[in-house]
């Protein structure tokens, strides 16, 4: 249990697919033109790489200060590098481009999740800026606990507005009205289409809007002219004025609550198990009451499928007793078998704790295979003492019988087993992390477990087993 409880998690080892993501942040006013500078120094320094293939990049998705973009490497065959230390690589480089945070991820290990590997959340229904209080404290407690490689939230109340205030008193001095005002900035700024006209048999739309030189800054607006009702005309500063005020960039939402997402990639050794332990204590000692923590994205994936493991190792194990207690016809013979698991699952579990691997969906099932892998030695022992027993040995005599007989056979099984999920444990390239995370699971297992089986098991059965032979000497009496 101690083991357990103290190795890293995860929902799955990272893969090598070949591929590294990017995701460009910039500035809340940044245009197209200052995104694709950005852009371009990522893709500058892209390119260098030995193992660089190609690239993809789409700049001012999925909001107009952001981008996104992927590098494609060579074949495994052509690299001596895994993606997992491109990614490294590429990360430290991405953190000198000034002016934009640059994070550098890969595509989730299972289907099903998008985004970055953390994303944890904290909602509540107070107001946004009582939240951006809780989560910037919660995020600086992240960028110092070195855990992280890229970190950020998607709540930052930042973004420059300006609002166009119109002083209705001169506008009606004036014979107009704020619709009048409304329509004619309106028409200069929007970009409808207000009709069609057709060249060389094609169609196309008239979309009335000023140049984009006279609306690069919001003060602009302010030079636009007005035509009053007697035909004159004004500048918009006549009857308007600006005001400035900072706004969220986006205003999010989770299960109905105002919402902030923290967002990270993990750094080197760090699993995902141990970083959302940390934000949620994070998370508790910054926060009043009224906030909540949950899950979004591969995090909440790993949290849902997590949860279940413990349930289900404890119905295999149900189901194991049962099926043995039906063939032995004994409720003693099943937990003398059965006392092997734990040695076979510590045998495992003590190769995770030390950093080989992970807890994950792959060494899970790996955990449950070997639990009815290492039953089968107990079972030789056990039937093949009992039925000495009725043949007339003693009990101790039939055990060291049947230890002895059954030895070879045990050995024989636990070398094939073992010998035959080696390649899983040596395996290289597309899928090898999952392959290596099962192997080693059962492959330590196996060997450990069974060597505790040989010592373990005979102890048990003459402590716990049923004496058949003294029962067939005193046969009861109907």
């Amino acid at each position: 249990m101690y083991l357990f409880m103290t190795s890293k998690s995860e929902l799955a080892p990272q893969e090598d697919q070949g591929i590294v993501l990017s995701q460009i942040q910039g500035p809340p006013n940044a245009t197209i033109q200052q995104m694709q500078t950005y852009a371009d120094q990522v893709f500058d320094i892209s390119k260098q790489l030995p193992e660089y293939s190609q690239m993809f990049q789409l700049t001012g998705a999925p909001t107009l200060n952001q981008g996104i973009g992927g590098v494609l490497f060579k074949t495994w065959d052509k690299r001596k590098k895994g993606a997992t230390q491109l990614q490294q690589e590429l990360q430290q480089q991405w953190n000198g481009i000034a002016g934009a945070r640059v994070a550098a991820f890969q595509f989730p290990p299972l289907p099903g999740a998008q985004g970055l590997p953390v994303q944890f959340v904290i909602s509540t229904t107070e107001p946004f800026q009582n939240l951006n209080e809780v989560s910037q404290a919660v995020l600086q407690k992240a960028r110092e606990s070195g855990m992280f490689f890229f970190v950020d939230s998607d709540l930052k109340i930042d973004k420059p507005e300006s609002v166009l205030l119109v002083d209705r008193d001169k506008v009606a001095s004036l014979g107009l009205s704020q619709s009048d005002v409304g329509q004619t900035l309106g028409a200069a700024l929007g970009g409808n289409y207000v009709n069609y006209f057709s060249i060389a048999g094609r169609s196309y739309k008239v979309i009335p809007q000023v140049l984009q030189t006279d609306r690069l800054n919001p003060s602009q607006v302010l030079d636009y002219y007005l035509r009053t009702p007697d035909g004159s005309v004004i500048p918009a500063s006549t009857v308007t004025h600006l005001k400035q005020t900072i706004v969220p960039e986006s205003i999010n939402h989770f299960q109905q609550l105002n919402s902030a997402t923290i967002s990270g990639v993990l750094a080197p050794g760090i699993s995902q198990g141990e970083v959302l332990d940390f934000l949620r204590k994070a998370t508790t000692d910054v926060a009043p009451t009224g906030y909540t923590a949950d899950y979004s994205g591969l995090s909440r994936q790993f949290v849902q499928e997590s949860g279940g493991f413990v349930i289900t190792l404890l119905f295999a194990t149900i189901i194991v007793f049962l099926a043995l207690a039906a063939q032995f016809e004994s409720f003693r013979d099943p937990v003398v078998i059965l006392v092997s698991v734990p040695m076979a699952l510590f045998g495992a579990l003590i190769f995770i704790n030390m950093g080989l691997s992970t807890l994950n969906i792959y060494t899970q099932v790996g955990l449950v295979t070997l639990m009815g892998l290492i039953s089968k030695h107990g079972i030789l022992i056990v039937q093949f003492a009992n039925e000495l027993q009725r043949a007339g040995r003693g009990k101790r005599e039939a055990l060291e019988e049947a230890a002895g007989v059954r030895l070879r056979p045990i050995l024989m099984t636990t070398a094939a087993m073992v010998l035959g999920v080696l390649p899983l444990v040596i395996a290289s390239g597309a899928g090898a992390a999952g392959r290596n995370a099962m192997g080693l699971v059962i492959f330590t297992g196996l060997s450990i477990g069974t060597l505790f089986t040989l010592f373990v098991v005979p102890s048990m059965y003459m402590f716990l087993a049923a004496d058949h032979h003294r029962d067939r000497e005193h046969p009861v009496e109907a």
